[in-house]
């Protein structure tokens, strides 16, 4: 039996003992971590704008679609190749951008989404998707999130890294599906483009697919002779923008998977991407491409995505070494390459607005 005088064990030590400066518990500050709160308002306004810019795009493509006009024209003033004033003159038009703006802003939502939402899933700081409206062929610059915190391991980066292309691919597939059997043939006379497009492997190999099952209509169009549909040109933006952020280098998506897999390995590979793709851009103006009976050069823009590249950086930010991404990751590496291998196209554009 216990003796009911004893301390009990929740008592306090009495003061000044051995036992109680041995134990004295240790003062401990936390210091909360302030994160800046998202600029909501700016997010917005940068969405709005976008959808207006690819909106008006779209009102141009979908008009030159239903009249057999040239898709793309680049007028004699480079500062008209925005159409805006066209749509002032009857902003209804703008409704008719809404299948190509739709299609383009999905697109790009969801790759953006995707590392969004990995950065969520590994407790990395990251800011919401930011999309850039710009005065061009397709009324923006495209989107991205910034990582404002360190990646915690290899798996962490390379989920986050391909978790982009798989998503905007995954779309940009499914869109291409219906918008290949909503394009036509060219209409006789129909005038050339200005800028004509090039196509990657994913558009062969799906009008293969349409033609082999039973859809003659779409399948039984060349490629080369069709005039596609804008929700197929938003489908074939998100191929290429696919195509650009999986090359293999700098920090770009494909050199962040070159570096969760292999990280010694991925300032040679920056190498070895930023010659190929000046080698591409040397190749691209020097070889005179013939279609439609016209002779035009091709796209000297690789020049730029090689700089992009080492820009961009051949060294990477450190992320700890271990542990290594597993197996099951290193498999979807080979996807990300097949998706390269998919979406990639040596001319993405040629035409005489090019020379």
């Amino acid at each position: 039996m216990s003796d009911p005088t004893a301390p009990l064990p929740t008592d306090p030590l009495p003061p000044f003992s051995s036992t109680y400066e041995a134990y004295r518990p240790v003062e401990v500050f936390v210091v909360e971590e302030r994160r800046p709160k998202p600029r909501y308002l700016l997010y917005v306004l940068m969405l709005v704008l976008t959808m207006f810019t690819t909106l008006v795009v779209g009102a141009r493509l979908q008009y030159n679609f239903a009249n057999n006009l040239p898709a793309f024209s680049i007028p004699d003033n480079i500062f008209l190749m925005f159409p805006v004033g066209w749509v002032w003159e009857q902003p209804s038009r703008l409704l008719a951008g809404i299948p190509f703006a739709a299609t383009l802003m999905l697109i790009l939502l969801a790759h953006e989404l995707g590392h969004y939402l990995y950065c969520l899933r590994n407790g990395v700081n990251a800011t919401l998707p930011f999309f850039i409206p710009a005065p061009t062929l397709i009324g923006t610059l495209g989107a991205f999130i910034r990582i404002k915190s360190p990646i915690r391991s290899r798996s962490a980066l390379f989920d986050i890294g391909i978790a982009g292309p798989i998503a905007g691919f995954v779309v940009a597939v499914i869109v291409l599906l219906f918008a290949l059997g909503l394009s036509k043939p060219l209409a006789p006379g129909t005038e050339a483009s200005d800028i004509v497009l090039g196509y990657p492997l994913i558009f062969r190999l799906l009008h293969w697919v349409l033609a082999n099952v039973g859809l003659s209509g779409p399948g039984r169009i060349p490629l080369e002779h069709a005039y596609l549909h804008p929700t197929a040109i938003a489908a074939w933006v998100g191929m290429f923008a696919t195509a650009l952020n999986l090359l293999p280098g700098g920090q770009l998506d494909g050199g962040h998977i070159v570096y969760s897999l292999f990280p010694r390995a991925h300032r040679h590979v920056s190498r070895m991407t930023v010659v190929a793709l000046l080698t591409l851009g040397v190749i691209s103006v020097l070889k005179e491409i013939h279609y439609l009976g016209h002779h035009w050069s091709g796209w000297a823009g690789w020049f730029l995505w090689g700089l992009v590249v080492s820009v961009t950086g051949m060294r990477h930010p450190q992320v700890p070494h271990w542990p290594e991404p597993d197996r099951r990751r290193r498999l979807l590496g080979l996807v990300a390459l097949a998706m390269l291998v998919l979406t990639f196209m040596p001319q993405p554009f040629y035409g005489p607005a090019l020379q």
